[in-house]
């Protein structure tokens, strides 16, 4: 046999293998979108997190973290939380459970919630209810839920809760409770 015709032979033997694998496996090839789809999860997650200055701005101890980066939502078991302004605590957030959407700019905390803002005087004022939803770059929190909330002169029910927790201001609605002054 002629060398000539060998080479002709093999190129046109790679020529077809070559065009069966790309079009046989063209329909299973690997998505590269696909890498968005996926689910990430992770137990015993210890957060610190600055703010654009460097400062402290948040740590978290979370018992159990599942992530969706399609949907951009996160869910999160045992949520335990403390957020600094100027290096000190300010805020604190605990919750059986809470959901991320929006790549967490919404976060909703469900079960036993307890939402804590502390002051520099080392007054707090407690909210407990169970579903509050926050919104971490705006400092919001809010709900429509029943909210039981306790301060160091008073205790109280409201039907619902708006707070700004960078200015301190806060709407209760339909209040029921009692007020003692300190003496």
């Amino acid at each position: 046999m002629d060398t000539k015709v060998l080479y002709v032979v093999a190129v046109l033997v790679a020529a077809l293998s070559g065009g069966y694998y790309y079009y046989s496996g063209k329909a299973k090839k690997l998505d590269v979108d696909s890498a968005k789809n996926m689910t990430y999860s992770a137990q015993g997650v210890h957060l610190t997190q600055t703010d654009e200055q460097g400062n402290l701005y948040i740590r978290a101890e979370i018992k159990q973290l599942q992530q969706d980066m399609q949907q951009k939502t996160s869910r999160l078991d045992q949520l335990n939380a403390v957020m600094y302004k100027q290096g000190k605590p300010d805020a604190t957030f605990y919750s059986k459970q809470a959901n991320g959407y929006d790549d967490n700019s919404k976060i909703v905390l469900l079960g036993d919630v307890i939402a804590t803002k502390l002051s520099e005087q080392g007054n707090k004022l407690e909210f407990r209810t169970d579903e509050l939803t926050g919104y971490p770059k705006t400092g919001q929190l809010e709900t429509q839920h029943q909210v039981t909330v306790q301060s160091p002169n008073s205790e109280f029910v409201s039907q619902g809760l708006k707070a700004n927790l960078n200015n301190g201001q806060y709407e209760f609605f339909k209040v029921r409770g009692k007020y003692a002054p300190n003496s």
